[in-house]
């Protein structure tokens, strides 16, 4: 885990220090097929998984649900997020 967090802060850091090389601007347009080629990739090791499948039925609901809160509870805690540092009106 620790390298997975290192990882991420340094590319944080070397994002940051190469904001302004127009090369790196346009990776913003891979990124979303990144994302969608490794979820590929991971519903194939999923599906590749017998013991995973075998149990599917089981783990499903559990899953769904899991799923379904935290995604309520992301859109609860983004909207008090919004209501409370940008819902305000500023003064002119």
């Amino acid at each position: 885990m620790f390298t997975v967090i290192s990882i991420m802060f340094a590319g944080v850091a070397v994002g940051y220090a190469a904001r302004h090389i127009s090369f790196l601007s346009k990776l913003n347009y891979s990124i979303s097929g990144t994302i969608w080629a490794l979820l590929f990739f991971l519903g194939i090791s999923v599906g590749k998984n017998e013991n995973l499948m075998r149990n599917l039925p089981s783990l499903g609901g559990q899953a769904l649900l899991l799923a379904v809160l935290g995604t309520v509870g992301s859109v609860l805690a983004g909207w008090a997020v919004w209501k409370l540092f940008f819902g305000q009106e500023r003064p002119r």
